[in-house]
């Protein structure tokens, strides 16, 4: 139990703290000044909070009955809003979602499966709310958890990912017959929009350095003009130490050292894929949650954004993740005495190895696990 409690602690990532400054984000994208963090909105008559549910797909709808749960029973003053979207789901669909996250300020979703066998015009739905939401600061915290046996210990990153542009720009064509053209935008606002964010986060969690990883030695412009902001960015903060890694190099040193990383920043796709792997490195997908935060609005989720279709009305997917952003949420929601119960209460839970799921080597239910980590919360 010290364990989990230790554990709640360091889990609780503090939202970069700036002096106010009175423009807004695209100005200060513009502007090449750092961005206002995301500010949560007020609480309601009663203190009372509202919040967009989106379940997803796969395993996302059972999760999220059982963060309702988990929040029914700890007494949580939130209220959700449940919009559902789908895979296939109408892009009318997916702006009543985006609306009603307008009208929250915040959400939860489980990850909607974007299908590669779908037509060139179907945009991800994931990609659609991000963007259209201006969410361009996607984190992960990657931290080794009690009771979860794996290669590496002492593990604890924290990962920035720039989640507006680069590579999932959806800008393709095909040229000439069997010849495609994707092209990867990287701005020099966006890309100092996020180091500052990094920077910032690493300053307000007390962070000693931070990684920018690129691709420089080949994409000389793009990732050369992203790797360029980071440096100007990082001459900002003299007391946090800077070093950049091509990112091909860096999977190579997560998997052999993962310790020596503390915040590491980067483009887009560069994200998703340094994402799943520290995922793998603390025990897997079901363990690690994830945000997305912009100026007005921030949505929270699993970290890998798997759907987890496979395992999906079987009754053996891992909760933790997805509880864990449910903190997270709460964090930034300023319910923070809300978020560290739950918090221990699923981290003292997996102490038990009684209540592993398969993923993490045990024989455990998605029920068993929820009505252990319940059991916790009364003991609170």
């Amino acid at each position: 139990m010290a364990a989990a409690l230790r554990a709640a602690r360091l889990l609780r990532v503090p939202a970069p703290r700036w002096p106010r400054p009175a423009w807004i984000s695209h100005d200060a994208e513009r502007r090449h000044l750092p961005p206002q963090p995301s500010i949560p909105p007020p609480a309601k008559y009663g203190g009372r909070h509202t919040v967009t549910l989106i379940p997803g797909d796969g395993i996302g709808p059972e999760l999220m009955l059982h963060v309702k749960e988990v929040f029914r029973h700890a007494c949580v003053p939130v209220d959700f809003e449940e919009v559902r979207v789908g895979a296939e789901a109408p892009e009318a669909d997916v702006h009543n979602a985006i609306m009603a996250i307008r009208r929250n300020g915040v959400a939860i979703k489980g990850n909607i499966e974007t299908n590669h066998n779908l037509p060139p015009s179907h945009k991800s739905r994931n990609n659609l709310i991000r963007t259209s939401l201006d969410l361009y600061a996607n984190v992960i915290h990657c931290q080794s958890l009690p009771g979860v046996e794996t290669r590496h210990r002492d593990v604890d990153i924290l990962i920035v990912r720039e989640n507006t542009e680069g590579e999932y720009s959806s800008l393709e064509h095909e040229s000439v017959a069997g010849v495609v053209e994707s092209l990867k935008i990287i701005t020099a606002g966006r890309s100092r929009r996020i180091a500052h964010y990094a920077f910032g986060l690493a300053r307000a969690a007390k962070r000693r350095s931070v990684t920018a990883v690129h691709k420089a030695n080949i994409m000389k412009l793009g990732d050369g003009l992203f790797l360029q902001c980071c440096k100007e960015v990082a001459a900002e903060y003299p007391e946090i130490s800077f070093q950049s890694m091509i990112v091909d190099n860096t999977t190579m040193q997560l998997v052999s050292r993962p310790q020596q990383f503390d915040v590491m920043v980067m483009p887009n796709l560069y994200g998703n894929i340094v994402n799943n792997v520290c995922a793998g490195l603390v025990g897997g997908p079901g363990l690690v949650p994830g945000a997305n935060y912009g100026h007005d609005y921030a949505v929270f989720e699993t970290a890998t954004r798997n759907t987890g279709k496979s395992i999906a009305n079987r009754n053996i997917a891992n909760p933790t993740a997805a509880l864990l952003a449910a903190c997270m949420m709460l964090d930034h929601l300023r319910l923070h005495s809300y978020a560290t119960t739950i918090r221990q209460a699923v981290l003292a839970s997996l102490d038990d190895p009684r209540t592993h799921t398969p993923d993490i080597g045990g024989q455990g239910t998605t029920s068993g696990a929820v009505q252990s980590i319940i059991s916790h919360l009364s003991h609170a």
